[in-house]
């Protein structure tokens, strides 16, 4: 925002700047142009009346010799013509005869006077050529032509265009660094609000927003600030409830879980049934809370790595889905399930080894426990764009049409499961881990029956270390 309301600006005041500056540029090059053809014009009339007195009375000595000296002075060409087109002086390397003077010559004899019609500019050099007729509208009696140098106008021009230049390029920079303080002074508290809102979206303790720039935005913070304070009270106490009701519950699951373990070896026969149902509820119970728990913790990392942006965390996929399968191939075994890995090249993947691991650790738990006896579950990891994926498919029973986009959510279990332990917060938990990462996890029907689970994660970025 900030730049683009400086482009705005900026362009405001450049055009403001070129809308004086270019008038005032042209007007300079004018005026010196007149002031060069008006001190030519008079020497062209002065050296007309000395020709005009030298063809009345026949003695042309002051003449020659006023512009012999003109041009020893000003290093100025001059010719003087009679009536007839005779010289009568040239000096400076003129002569009458050359085409461009004869034509002013023609043009002054015609009683015309010819003086340049351009305007000067820095770069002009070329000579301008003046004629001035002798004489009078009704008896001319000969021209006078002059070959004006423009280099010392036109160096003249060159730095009236320097400083008028240099007044627009420190306007500029005025215009410039204020453009930059009043967008500074509009959209510095906007930047604060947008770091203040991000934490609170996260879930972290929202910094107070600091008041500034015009009235709108210092009233904008101050309401932020006050729905900040509501928010984080409401999120810490939400937390708080959390933390104390897990620790409350824990220690009379314990005491509990004790109790009914003492109590094992004292029943009859007959209550052994209702033993282990009440055992199983148990370890359900704890399952339970400990997946809550992992919840939040996923929850809270993935708020703060959106709101910190934070980069370099990278590990090995390959070598982490590899590490898993070992860890899981006893079970398998023991659930009559075949657990292959596809080995391939290393991965890099954006994430840390701990929170992969976890996501693996719930993918197989879940193939493991859903596909069934004698069912055949495939990991592998591959790239996929500029991502990589960490794949589990089985070719168990899989899930219904429709239910593969709930498979997420929380607490949610198919039909045929529900005689399976578990919490239904796994797949949960680890797409809350990925999605920290800029990833996500997916599921879809595995061909020709079974599921597919992906974690999709961008691949390591350039620069990035493990």
């Amino acid at each position: 925002m900030r730049t683009r309301v400086l482009t705005v600006v900026l362009a405001f005041a450049v055009l403001a700047v070129a809308g004086f500056a270019l008038p005032l540029l042209g007007v300079t090059a004018s005026q010196r142009t007149q002031q060069l053809v008006a001190a030519r014009t008079a020497d062209l009339d002065r050296f007309a009346s000395l020709a005009e007195q030298a063809a009345e009375g026949g003695d042309t000595g002051t003449l020659k010799a006023e512009v012999t000296r003109y041009t020893e002075l000003y290093g100025e060409a001059v010719v003087v013509v009679d009536a007839r087109r005779a010289p009568v002086v040239q000096t400076g390397g003129m002569r009458a005869a050359a085409p461009a003077v004869a034509r002013l010559i023609d043009a002054a004899l015609r009683n015309q006077r010819v003086s340049p019609g351009g305007t000067l500019r820095p770069w002009s050099r070329g000579p301008d050529l003046l004629a001035r007729p002798v004489g009078t509208g009704t008896r001319v009696s000969g021209a006078v032509v002059l070959r004006a140098s423009v280099r010392a106008a036109a160096d003249d021009i060159a730095l009236r265009w320097a400083l008028v230049l240099a007044g627009a390029g420190l306007c500029a920079v005025a215009c410039v660094l204020l453009a930059r303080a009043a967008t500074r002074w509009v959209v510095r508290p906007l930047h604060r609000l947008d770091r203040a809102v991000g934490a609170l979206a996260a879930g972290l303790p929202a910094e107070h927003a600091r008041a500034g720039g015009p009235p709108e935005l210092r009233q904008l913070a101050t309401g932020f600030n006050r729905m900040a304070d509501a928010v984080t009270t409401a999120l810490e106490q939400q937390r708080r409830l959390v933390a104390d009701t897990s620790h409350q519950l824990r220690n009379p699951l314990a005491a509990l879980r004790l109790r009914i373990d003492s109590l094992q070896s004292r029943l009859p026969a007959s209550a052994t049934r209702t033993y282990s149902g009440v055992t199983a509820e148990l370890e359900r119970m704890e399952h339970l809370l400990d997946d809550l728990l992992a919840l939040a913790n996923a929850e809270h990392r993935a708020g703060e790595l959106s709101v910190t942006d934070e980069r370099g965390a990278c590990c090995d996929a390959t070598a982490v889905a590899a590490a898993q399968i070992r860890l899981w191939q006893p079970v398998a075994e023991q659930a009559g399930i075949r657990l292959e890995f596809t080995p391939g090249p290393p991965l890099l993947m954006a994430c840390t080894e701990g929170e992969l691991a976890q996501v693996a650790d719930i993918l197989l738990d879940n193939a493991i426990k859903y596909a069934g006896d004698g069912a055949r579950v495939r990991t592998r990891c591959f790239t996929q764009g500029t991502d990589a994926v960490f794949e589990v498919r089985d070719d168990g029973p899989g899930l219904a049409d429709g239910e593969s986009a709930l498979a997420g959510t929380r607490f949610w279990r198919s039909e045929r499961h529900r005689d399976v332990r578990g919490s239904g917060l796994g797949l949960a938990i680890a797409g809350q881990l990925m999605t920290g990462r800029g990833g996500h996890v997916e599921c879809a029907a595995a061909e020709p029956h079974g599921l597919l689970v992906r974690v999709v994660v961008p691949k390591e970025q350039k620069g990035a270390r493990t």
